[in-house]
């Protein structure tokens, strides 16, 4: 039995970025694909690209949403297949063998694994491959892995549709690091690849977003790990980052 990834793409107002997600998802070699696109009502040219491309895509939508993983959310609903992998826009997969390549090591484990993961390549807006994401995925992975950061990005953490929870809208910038945590306290099975499965946009945040988006992520590790415990790393972080300046 071969297992069905369900590939989500959240766009919006993306046509500069979205049709190298779309050929990444066209050139895999794996068949057994399930390709949802979530659009927020885009007013450019996205939703005439993403006709271009319906050959290889199940099924979109376009319509207003309370943001990106309100988004997500509804591809989570939309999601049929054994395996849900985001894949956002502008986002591409390491290379056109990436999904037969993790398929097969689906295939040739005991059972099944409920969380696969591996390594990400950060890319400019040329698509040029500027290095390795700046934390590596560790060997073995667990939800109290991420008390040192996000370690594994959401491009490369594949999750069992059936234990996937949704998306926590109190987060508007980092909802992702508390969903990962979430999944991984679900998980019996996680399952490190060895493989660099994605490549990421860095599109880069404003500061402000940066600043919502770190103190979001200080207040999910609290509430996980405890507030001590948190204060105490983020000093140590802080010190390191003066010191190695």
């Amino acid at each position: 039995m071969s297992p069905v990834f369900s590939i989500i793409t959240i766009t919006y107002n993306a046509e500069r970025w979205i049709e190298r997600t779309l050929r990444s998802v066209e050139e895999q070699t794996y068949p057994e694909i399930e390709y949802l696109i979530i659009d927020g009502a885009s007013t450019d040219e996205t939703m005439p690209l993403i006709h271009g491309h319906e050959g290889r895509i199940t099924s979109w939508t376009s319509e207003p949403d309370k943001g990106i993983y309100d988004a997500m959310n509804k591809g989570l609903r939309q999601a049929t297949g054994d395996y849900v992998w985001f894949l956002n826009a502008g986002d591409e997969f390491a290379m056109p063998d990436t999904l037969r390549l993790v398929a097969e090591t689906i295939q040739h484990s005991k059972d099944w694994p409920d969380i696969l993961y591996g390594e990400t390549d950060i890319t400019n807006e040329n698509g040029e491959v500027k290095g390795r994401r700046r934390l590596k995925a560790p060997e073995h992975l667990d939800w109290q892995s991420f008390r040192h950061g996000m370690l594994v990005c959401h491009q490369s953490f594949i999750v069992r549709k059936d234990l996937a929870p949704a998306f926590d809208l109190r987060y508007r910038y980092s909802s992702d690091f508390d969903w990962c945590i979430r999944c991984l306290q679900k998980a019996n099975g996680i399952l490190n690849t060895h493989l660099t499965l994605s490549r990421f946009l860095d599109g880069g945040t404003s500061s402000q977003q940066r600043k919502v988006s770190l103190f979001e992520r200080y207040r999910i590790m609290c509430h996980y790990y405890g507030r001590t415990s948190t204060t105490l790393r983020h000093l140590w972080f802080a010190l390191r980052f003066f010191f190695l300046k």
